[in-house]
């Protein structure tokens, strides 16, 4: 892809991106985003008292938090946010390996955009980039006047 060919509505800034987080579930559990491309977007989600089930592996929810919030937000970034949002409407999630320390890597990257949905795939992987889980989200693309809370 050549700079033109971006998917990005705009400029991608991964520190506004990370202080978009700051009050809510992204900070309490360590989300960082760390990087992105011409069409993927990466965070990163610690494995931590926070994050892990009562063995002391990453919780599969937490695999499935990170990856609703690494691709909800490139699905954000993809859109004009004085028009449209992205909401979820259904994510899956395979979890493949273990883990039980450091860090889990996302890796966001859309399958389709479309005007009113977007499918976005996710890999997560250990820090030594094994396949931890694998997940994918439907994207309900709607005005922002829907988005508002009531």
């Amino acid at each position: 892809m050549t700079q033109q060919d971006s998917i990005w509505h705009g400029t991608v800034e991964l520190a506004a991106l990370n202080r978009l987080g700051e009050n809510s579930m992204n900070a309490y559990v360590g989300i960082e985003f760390i990087d992105f491309g011409d069409d993927w977007l990466a965070a990163r989600l610690p494995v931590d008292k926070r994050t892990v089930q009562p063995f002391g592996r990453l919780h599969g929810g937490a695999s499935v938090v990170l990856a609703e919030t690494v691709a909800s937000v490139a699905a954000m970034c993809t859109l004009d946010p004085t028009r449209e949002t992205a909401v979820g409407m259904e994510i899956n999630a395979n979890h493949l390996r273990p883990v039980s320390e450091g860090y889990v890597h996302a890796v966001a990257r859309p399958e389709a955009l479309q005007r009113k949905t977007q499918v976005w795939s996710i890999r997560i992987t250990d820090e030594l980039g094994r396949l931890v889980c694998i997940s994918r989200i439907t994207m309900a693309v709607i005005p922002v006047s829907r988005a508002a809370p009531a």
